[in-house]
């Protein structure tokens, strides 16, 4: 599966419809899966138009070329309330907010692989969090996700 070049397809849709597209997955066998983009309006939310719309051009795009072998169900979703941080330039983008973050490896000053905090920000490769008044760095690569903590 040309994933890249599938991106780059989802990309110019999102991007001519005012969106940005966020990630594209593939879940499931080689032959049969899930191919899940994921897209967000960065001056408001998406609605279901929006994942109408980029639906219908890229699976007609994806259909033309042939870029998804056997059979597949195509998703597109807004990334949610307690979205997934998916790249660098999510972790500035949402500085000062509130995370939830899964470790790949424990590290000393943690009772576990999972905690919550404020995300202060990436620099040089060193996550930043704030937990309870003290400021936590850590390795981008010992990060297995970080998402979005809703405070109501």
């Amino acid at each position: 599966m040309e994933l890249e070049r599938i991106n780059q397809i989802a990309e110019r849709v999102a991007g001519s419809e005012g969106l940005e597209l966020v990630a594209v997955e593939w879940a499931g066998t080689p032959s049969q899966g899930v191919l899940r983009l994921v897209i967000d309006r960065p001056q408001g939310g998406v609605s279901h138009a929006d994942c109408q719309a980029v639906s219908e051009q890229v699976g007609a795009l994806l259909d033309v070329e042939d870029l998804v072998p056997g059979r597949y169900v195509l998703e597109v979703a807004s990334p949610g309330l307690e979205r997934k941080l998916y790249n660098p330039a999510d972790y500035q983008r949402f500085r000062g907010r509130r995370v939830k973050v899964r470790l790949r490896q424990r590290i000393q000053e943690l009772p576990g692989r999972r905690f919550q905090g404020e995300l202060a920000g990436l620099e040089n490769g060193v996550v930043s969090f704030r937990v309870d008044g003290e400021t936590l760095r850590i390795s981008y690569d010992n990060i297995a996700a970080v998402n979005l903590k809703v405070e109501l």
